[in-house]
């Protein structure tokens, strides 16, 4: 007999709306409709790509500064080094505590789909993807209707989530962690 264990991927968070009607009751109040939706749970906070961001260059700057002033190296092969020894690192830390020392001060933490901290090879695979998928997001924001500056504008925002697609790993915030594991009946043996 097999157990089936839960995944985050299949997870389904279900929430109601209420949609005002044409209909009003007898003291003049609107009727309102409620409708359920079932929609896929997403573990992921919003705006953690600044958070993702500063993580990673939190952990980069330890090793450029042993490389450039440490080894007396020039930058550019600091930073290639560098970049080198955190992709091993954070593979290494995020395996055994789903963490580094970036996401650590960020208080993030690295789970794969069922919950748990990454393989070292997955780990491995979704950094050496991490600075694959290192490009800037432009996006045209509209102002709001009172706004008395310009009508629109461009903000820019790293988008950070295609190794995380590729490898189904979630970076999650250090609190979400036992409502992740409530979910998916998550047991501890000992």
């Amino acid at each position: 007999m097999s157990i089936k264990m839960k995944r985050i991927s299949e997870l389904k968070e279900r929430k109601i709306t209420r949609r005002a009607t044409r209909n009003f009751d007898s003291e003049g109040r609107r009727i309102y409709d409620e409708f359920e939706y079932d929609f896929p749970y997403n573990p992921i906070h919003k705006g953690n790509e600044r958070e993702r961001l500063y993580a990673k260059v939190i952990d980069l700057i330890p090793f450029f500064l042993i490389f450039h002033y440490g080894f007396n190296k020039i930058i550019i092969v600091s930073l290639f080094f560098s970049i080198s020894c955190v992709l091993i690192y954070g593979a290494v830390s995020e395996s055994i505590f789903g963490t580094t020392l970036g996401k650590k001060l960020c208080k993030l933490k690295v789970i794969d789909d069922f919950g748990n901290y990454p393989k070292i090879l997955k780990s491995m695979f979704r950094n050496i993807l991490s600075f694959a998928n290192f490009f800037p997001v432009f996006e045209d924001v509209a102002s709001g209707p009172n706004s008395s500056y310009e009508a629109s504008k461009t903000t820019m925002h790293f988008s950070m989530h295609m190794n995380n697609k590729l490898c189904k790993t979630y970076i999650v915030n250090e609190s979400q962690i036992p409502e992740i594991r409530k979910l998916l009946n998550y047991k501890i043996l000992n």
